[in-house]
């Protein structure tokens, strides 16, 4: 995929991720810290099931649901106000 498309995949994955779980993105650098790190535990969590992703929208999936699970854990950590 190369080095400016995981970028362009971890931005999605990022921005999805924060409109699934807080209702809006991050901006666009926040959006791709979160995807990338998403991606990484995405791939982690997917191992751990023996999933395999293929393609590009594969790997969208895979990034976000590890962004989701990203911000979920970050959520748990946060004051409640």
């Amino acid at each position: 995929m190369g080095f400016i498309g995981s970028i362009i995949i971890g931005i999605l994955a990022g921005f999805i991720a924060g409109k699934i779980m807080k209702g809006s993105g991050f901006g666009l650098i926040l959006n791709l810290i979160v995807g990338v790190i998403g991606g990484l535990l995405g791939g982690w969590i997917f191992s751990l099931l023996g999933l395999s992703v293929n393609g590009l929208i594969g790997t969208l999936v895979m990034s976000t649901v590890g962004a989701v699970a990203l911000l979920w854990i970050i959520s748990l950590f946060k004051k409640k106000e």
